[in-house]
């Protein structure tokens, strides 16, 4: 009975040295990814071209709201009524036309981002596959990997096979 209690321990600590495993430190590769870099830098830049459109559009208004204000005061109230409503109306027009314009950024942005991360994951995979790895799990703030030895970390062989697809 010693004797295969002591062959299954054998076998059991054998097969725990057959397991290969690796970590990743996701947020640093999602910050150092080139491409995703990209990515967001590209989405500022229309981002802050949708604000000025927004700021330039609003002053506007407020200018033709101003020149209105100006001429109410020698209209009729009936007129002066109709023609505030026409101001407003087309006002919240603009404003929604506005709003959708960035939620379509917004979501073209998201659908960007998923893609990224979903290419990252591939990557991993790939990498694991072909250097006999059983696991390589996440790790970086919000991972799964609390403690791990550096000689574990494929964080730049990673970054380094990304950003080089990237760049070819």
């Amino acid at each position: 009975m010693k004797k295969l209690v002591v062959l299954a321990i054998a076998i059991t600590a054998m097969a725990c040295q057959q397991n290969k495993i690796a970590f990743v430190d996701s947020v640093r590769i999602m910050d150092e990814y080139q491409e995703k870099i990209d990515v967001e830098a590209r989405f500022k830049t229309r981002a802050d071209a949708m604000t000025k459109k927004r700021d330039s559009i609003s002053q506007a208004f407020q200018m033709e709201l101003q020149q209105f204000q100006s001429k109410a005061q020698k209209m009729s109230q009936k007129n002066a009524q109709e023609e505030y409503a026409q101001l407003q109306q087309r006002g919240q027009f603009v404003g929604q036309q506005l709003q959708q314009e960035e939620q379509q950024l917004q979501q073209t942005s998201q659908s960007e981002m998923d893609t990224l991360v979903r290419k990252v994951k591939k990557e991993i995979k790939e990498y694991g596959k072909a250097n006999g790895y059983t696991y390589i799990l996440g790790g970086g703030d919000g991972g799964s990997v609390i403690y791990g030895d550096d000689t574990k970390d494929v964080t730049d062989a990673i970054l380094k096979i990304l950003n080089d697809k990237y760049e070819n």
